[in-house]
């Protein structure tokens, strides 16, 4: 199991076919750890296992490897620790597969071996690919975390949007092409009023941490609007740095990297 910070770990050849496969997951449910390495193998590798299915709401495959020696591990460092999972819901966001290598973690060691919850020490950046089909997407539409970004995202929509009241979407849906996002929903009015909406756009990185809506195209009320949005950025803070954004029919892939604070 590795992961390449220059290059897809994903099979996008079939485009959304190849939703049913596995991203170098392989068939061992539990790969061994770096050779020497009985602290990893005894007490480490189960303990992150098991606080990476306490992150989650669900996950169906989980793979963890951890690299480095018993000298280095017994310190509280672990050198090197590759992840990879399927189908992985995390705070309502549905993540198809996705795998990821971080290094120099330091752990509370010692009360793990007492049988404590293991705790990260410090942060600490990972990197990998992760990809999203469409189908995850919309349904992670529905989680509070992705359906207040968009209602925030909108806001600009004057005098459609009630500056007093959050923007609210109903029945979202959106469709992955090459280079292009299309989001229908309905607005719904602090009056209660129903309103059909459409967004079409590309996405471009603006920076390692944005992306911007490239060409938008807004279609409320069967009305066309191409300026409101126009330029409109969404930063995802200093913490995260995307090298890569592909939009493949009916998928979305993402290669960069996060800090992870503890």
């Amino acid at each position: 199991m590795t992961v390449d910070r220059n290059s897809l770990l994903f099979d996008n050849g079939s485009g959304a076919d190849s939703s049913g496969k596995t991203a170098n997951l392989g068939s061992d449910p539990t790969p061994p750890p770096s050779r020497g390495s009985r602290i990893a193998s005894a007490v480490l590798s189960p303990a992150v296992q098991l606080w990476l299915r306490s992150q989650v709401q669900q996950v169906d495959e989980l793979k963890v490897k951890i690299e480095g020696s018993d000298r280095q591990i017994f310190s509280g460092t672990i050198p090197k620790v590759t992840v990879a999972a399927r189908a992985a819901v995390y705070k309502g966001l549905h993540l198809t597969e996705i795998a990821i290598e971080g290094c120099g973690i330091r752990i509370n060691l010692g009360q793990v071996i007492k049988g404590q919850p293991l705790r990260l020490l410090e942060s600490f950046p990972i990197f990998g690919v992760l990809r999203i089909s469409q189908a995850d997407l919309n349904a992670s539409l529905k989680a509070p975390l992705l359906a207040d970004a968009l209602s925030e995202f909108l806001l600009p929509l004057e005098p459609i949007a009630d500056r007093e009241q959050p923007l609210k979407l109903q029945n979202s849906q959106m469709a992955i092409d090459t280079d292009l996002l299309t989001l229908s929903a309905v607005i719904l009015r602090a009056d209660g009023t129903q309103i059909p909406f459409v967004l079409r756009t590309g996405l471009r990185m603006a920076s390692s941490h944005e992306l911007m809506f490239e060409n938008p195209e807004i279609e409320v009320s069967k009305q066309l609007d191409s300026n409101v949005l126009n330029g409109l950025k969404i930063d995802f803070g200093p913490e995260v740095q995307i090298d890569e954004l592909i939009l493949h029919p009916g998928e979305i892939v993402c290669r960069g990297g996060i800090r992870v604070l503890p």
